[in-house]
C-alpha cells in the first residue's frame, strides 16, 4: 500500500486528507509540526509527503529540506502564499512540487499520482541506484542490506554494466592487489549477491563462462 505523510499544524486540513486519501486506498499518517513529521517519516519511509509551510517552529522549506535528504520522498508543498518568490523557494528547497490554498482535492490526487508515476519511471529507468554518502545501494527504490564487501562488489558492477568482469579483475577491484586468498572467494559473493537481489536466474548477475560476470541491468 502506497504511504502518504501528511504534515499541517491545521487539524481541519490533517483530517480531511487523511480521510480522503484513505478513501482512495492510501495508507495515510499525519503530523501537526514538522519535528513529529520528519521523526514519522524516518518511521514509515513515505512514497509522498504533503507538507504545509506556515508551521511554527520546523518550517515546511526545512521539513521537506531533510525529507529530500533522509527520506528520498516525493515531496509536495501546501501554502497559503502563491507569490513567485515563494515557489521559487519551495523548488529550491527540493519540493517536488508546489500547491496554494485554498486546494481542490481532486488536483491534490492528481499531483500525488503524477508523483508516484515519476517514482516508477525512475525506478524502471534505473534498477540499481547507488548512494555515495550513505553508502547504500537500492534496487527498485528499496535499500539492500550489504555487508561492505557485497556492497563494493556491486558498486562495482554498477560502475562497469553490460561489461563482462574477469575474477582477476574483480578480486582486484574489491579485494586488492594485494589479495592472496583463494579466487573462489568471488564465487562465493556472487551467490550472496544473487540471493539478496532476488536473481535465482541468474538474469541480472550473469556468468560468462570462461571470461567471468556481467551486470545486464539498466543503471
Amino acid at each position: 500500500m502506497i504511504k502518504i505523510l501528511v504534515i499541517d499544524d491545521e487539524e481541519s486540513i490533517t483530517q480531511f486528507l487523511q480521510m480522503g486519501l484513505e478513501a482512495e486506498q492510501f495508507d495515510v499518517v499525519v503530523a501537526n509540526d514538522g519535528m513529529t513529521g520528519v521523526q514519522q517519516a524516518k518511521n514509515i519511509v513515505p512514497d509522498v509527503a504533503i507538507v504545509d509551510i506556515m508551521m511554527p517552529g520546523m518550517d515546511g522549506y526545512e521539513v521537506c529540506h531533510l525529507l529530500k535528504k533522509h527520506i528520498g520522498c516525493q515531496v509536495i508543498l501546501l501554502s497559503a502564499k502563491g507569490e513567485v518568490e515563494d515557489r521559487i523557494k519551495g523548488l529550491n528547497a527540493l519540493a517536488d512540487d508546489y500547491m496554494t490554498k485554498p486546494f481542490s482535492f481532486e488536483e491534490l490526487l492528481a499531483r500525488i499520482h503524477a508523483r508516484l508515476r515519476n517514482v516508477r519511471v525512475q525506478q524502471e529507468e534505473a534498477l540499481l541506484t547507488i548512494d555515495e554518502k550513505q553508502k547504500q545501494i537500492r534496487y527498485r527504490g528499496e535499500p539492500l542490506l550489504l555487508t561492505r564487501t557485497e556492497y563494493k562488489l556491486l558498486h562495482y558492477f554498477i560502475e562497469h554494466p553490460q561489461t563482462v568482469l574477469s575474477k582477476e579483475a574483480i578480486l582486484n577491484a574489491v579485494w586488492g592487489y594485494d589479495y592472496f586468498g583463494s579466487v573462489n572467494v568471488v564465487e562465493v559473493y556472487m551467490k550472496t549477491l544473487r540471493q539478496k537481489l532476488g536473481d535465482t536466474e541468474h538474469t541480472m548477475l550473469q556468468t560468462v563462462r570462461g571470461f567471468g560476470y556481467k551486470l545486464d541491468v539498466p543503471v
